[in-house]
């Protein structure tokens, strides 16, 4: 098992450890036991995730004589809802939570953002742990303390950081992982390799055809531990995005707009590898990238299995405008992580829309 510490030195330390493995789940709840951070602890879950996982970890947690209560709400995007937070709190308060309970988030991305978020307001703060059950959770939205909830008009707009008091990330959860939800992950760690790690970018063209929920986990282990060290040296350098952090967001600007503009009926992953490749023409037609590397990456997203063309029928129009919205914009311009070479990431100062909307046409 892989362990390594976020480190969140403010004015308290806020720091936590990051584990990593394959069938890890009964010493996760023991080191949980052995944290003694909460006196009850309640599992938030999903629909799907609790009929796959629920009753194993609340088992795992009675036996190791912790007092835990599960919460369901419906599975998907959608239910990424202010509402959702509500009834979640409330359900909490029926329940008898108080400022000793904890939250344990099992599930992908959208149990985590809501769990931490309903932590972070609930009677002005409680704990909680992240148990990620999906790629895209274990190797991003777990890491780093971003809470949120989503509005119509556009992505995690309803937030906080409220940093987790661990995170152990159990490879296993991945066998019951459909093969698109995997991609979804895969999409993370290729953008992190892109930002940051051309080392693991060579390592991603040799292995990616073979990465798959039902293929060799353990080959997995050093991939993920290498993308979560990757954020984890990003988010400890800037917690809050004020700067260095804002690179993460490398293929994000437009791939919030095309999941806002389709209702979230494409996955994150997806939308962010069709953001990821706007990116990257944007930088070669600026002239910035050479058209060497933006093929190169182009062609690893496709080895992936991951789309690179914008969704068929949709509006440019409708992803421009969603992009306006975006909550990194500031004043009338819209920021995009741009591309120098693998490994060298920039915010750009502005694009201009008609270059945006002449790349985004040119994909359909």
């Amino acid at each position: 098992m892989n362990r390594f510490k976020v480190s969140i030195e403010k004015k308290i330390s806020r720091s936590y450890d990051v584990y990593i493995g394959q069938d890890i789940l009964d010493r996760a709840v023991l080191l949980i036991a052995k944290g003694n951070w909460a006196k009850k602890y309640f599992l938030i879950t999903d629909s799907n995730v609790s009929e796959l996982h629920g009753q194993r970890v609340i088992d795992i947690f009675k036996k190791m004589g912790l007092p835990v209560e599960e919460i369901v709400f419906p599975a998907g995007e959608r239910s990424k809802t202010m509402m959702t937070a509500v009834t979640i709190a409330e359900e909490l308060l029926r329940r008898g939570a108080d400022r000793t309970s904890g939250l344990i988030a099992l599930g992908g991305g959208v149990v985590g953002d809501l769990t931490g978020f309903v932590a972070s307001i609930f009677m002005r703060g409680i704990p909680y742990i992240h148990l990620p059950t999906t790629l895209l959770a274990q190797v991003d939205s777990s890491i780093g303390g971003k809470t949120g909830v989503d509005l119509p008009a556009a992505k995690n707009m309803l937030g906080t950081f409220h940093q987790p008091k661990a995170v152990f990330t159990d490879l296993s959860f991945l066998k019951t992982l459909p093969g698109d939800e995997f991609k979804n992950g895969l999409a993370e760690i290729v953008k992190c390799a892109i930002i940051d790690d051309p080392g693991l970018l060579e390592l991603l063209e040799e292995k990616a055809s073979g990465l798959k929920p039902d293929g060799d986990l353990a080959a997995l282990i050093p991939i993920v531990t290498r993308t979560c060290e990757i954020k984890k040296k990003i988010v400890e350098i800037d917690e809050q995005e004020h700067g260095l952090r804002r690179i993460l967001n490398f293929g994000h600007t437009l791939g919030h707009a095309i999941e806002a503009e389709a209702e979230y009926a494409i996955p994150h992953g997806e939308a962010v590898s069709i953001g990821m490749v706007v990116a990257l023409a944007l930088s070669e037609r600026l002239g910035h990238l050479s058209a060497a590397d933006r093929d190169r990456i182009i062609r690893l997203l496709q080895k992936t299995g991951l789309p690179v063309r914008m969704p068929p029928g949709m509006s440019s129009d409708g992803v421009l405008a969603r992009m306006q919205r975006d909550k990194k914009k500031e004043g009338n311009v819209v920021h995009f992580v741009l591309l120098k070479n693998p490994g060298m990431p920039f915010v750009n100062g502005g694009v201009a829309e008609s270059t945006i909307r002449e790349i985004i046409e040119g994909m359909k």
